[in-house]
């Protein structure tokens, strides 16, 4: 087993962050396009800071271990951290992967996912303040991910 399976199958194992925050500032649930699978995110924020982050989900191995990998990533993280830049989805998959490795290529779908639901979660709490311009820059972040994943899906049926 190499180092990159080790790291995912102990966030699996060992999953982070695992629960339910009652109340929280932000809620986001997102539903995997290819497996159906279920993530439910909820943040506590204070002064714009993720001060814990707890999910809950059902899935398989992957989606597990990068709902734990995602979770530490962003634990202590400032939400300007997270989406105040032109590259929200490169930069999370970094500091996910950063956190379990490499997922297998047959789960790529896992990662955009997780993001999604993240991002959900913050609009959610931007929604709560009433910050509207985060909101729809939010969305419009949202719908570039959805747009890569129907990309990618559509790439993957041509190959197969």
């Amino acid at each position: 087993m190499d180092k990159n399976e080790e790291k995912l199958l102990e966030h699996f194992r060992n999953p982070r962050n695992v629960g339910v925050i009652v109340n929280p500032d932000g809620f986001g649930r997102g539903e995997n396009p290819i497996n159906g699978y279920i993530t439910d995110i909820y943040l506590r924020i204070e002064n714009e800071i993720i001060k814990d982050i707890r999910y809950k989900t059902f899935g398989c191995v992957a989606t597990i271990a990068v709902s734990s990998g995602l979770s530490s990533a962003v634990k202590g993280k400032s939400l300007g951290e997270i989406f105040n830049s032109d590259n929200t989805y490169e930069k999370m998959t970094v500091l996910i992967t950063n956190e379990i490795g490499n997922i297998p290529d047959k789960n790529w779908h896992c990662l955009p996912t997780a993001i999604q639901t993240l991002l959900i979660a913050i609009s959610d709490y931007y929604t709560k303040k009433k910050n509207e311009e985060r909101v729809q820059k939010i969305r419009n972040i949202i719908a570039e991910i959805q747009q890569k994943v129907q990309e990618r899906i559509k790439e993957r049926k041509e190959i197969n």
